[in-house]
């Protein structure tokens, strides 16, 4: 908690819900990544140019934050960065294999009381505190 942040937490958050509503509203579509990116890159019928640009915008912001802070992505995370790309890959296979990805349950699923949205939301977070205890204190990082 050396590092919490609270006014940019909240600044993020307002910024991802925002993005999300205007996303169903304007376009109809839930913003979870892991469908976007399928569909962008299987797109079997579907329109993929929204997809796309979506996309790129996520590109976009995080290039614009690595300039902003001027750190190197080993500097930002602590981690070497084929370390985080390998990473990115596994959160990748468990976006497909539960059906979908923080984002899209976390976010847009919960604010939709979708009971399903629930239970693969309680199931990422549980993960993911059980992943940090073990590589903390099991593996002494």
């Amino acid at each position: 908690m050396e590092n919490f942040t609270p006014l940019s937490a909240s600044i993020g958050g307002l910024l991802i819900g925002s993005a999300a509503a205007l996303l169903l509203w304007l376009n109809g579509r839930i913003a979870g990544i892991s469908g976007i990116v399928s569909g962008a890159v299987e797109g079997h019928g579907t329109p993929r140019g929204w997809r796309w640009m979506f996309l790129g915008g996520l590109v976009l912001g995080a290039v614009v934050a690595l300039a902003v802070t001027e750190q190197p992505l080993a500097g930002i995370t602590g981690l070497s960065g084929p370390l985080v790309i390998t990473a990115g890959l596994l959160v990748g296979f468990g976006t497909r294999l539960g059906s979908g990805c923080t984002s899209g349950h976390g976010v847009c699923g919960l604010a939709r009381f979708s009971v399903r949205s629930l239970a693969a939301t309680l199931t990422f977070m549980l993960a993911g505190a059980i992943t940090v205890f073990i590589i903390r204190h099991g593996l002494g990082g």
